[in-house]
């Protein structure tokens, strides 16, 4: 029951901050490897598989209420495609281990970043 209950509850609470903004995503990866010894490799699949259905529920919620710059939209998300299928690809050639400590620096500077933020009024 326990190796049932703590994917479930990290998947509901992760998705929960996904939807208030928070990076649940992120955090689902941190517990996938750290909590439930998860390799990174997988986890990391894991984890985009995790995030097409709860940035499809953000990207129509937002768009009911219109939240969206269509615009803005419309120019970046193809570059974001075209950079996210190149990021894919470079990390085939890249070993997992090489990749673990920069992605930590950069958790670890986008939380601070996150923490110094002031916010706009």
């Amino acid at each position: 029951m326990k190796a049932f209950l703590i994917p479930l509850l990290a998947g509901c609470l992760t998705g929960i901050l996904s939807a208030w903004g928070v990076g649940g995503g992120t955090l689902l990866l941190l517990i996938m490897t750290l909590v439930l010894g998860v390799d990174q490799t997988t986890a990391q699949g894991i984890n985009l598989l995790y995030f097409l259905p709860t940035a499809a529920a953000g990207l129509i919620c937002h768009g009911k209420n219109g939240l969206l710059d269509r615009e803005l939209v419309r120019q970046t998300a193809p570059w974001g495609l075209l950079s996210a299928a190149a990021g894919a690809w470079l990390t085939t050639a890249v070993s997992p281990d090489l990749l673990r400590r920069p992605f930590g620096v950069f958790l670890l500077v986008t939380g601070v970043m996150t923490l110094l933020k002031k916010e706009k009024r």
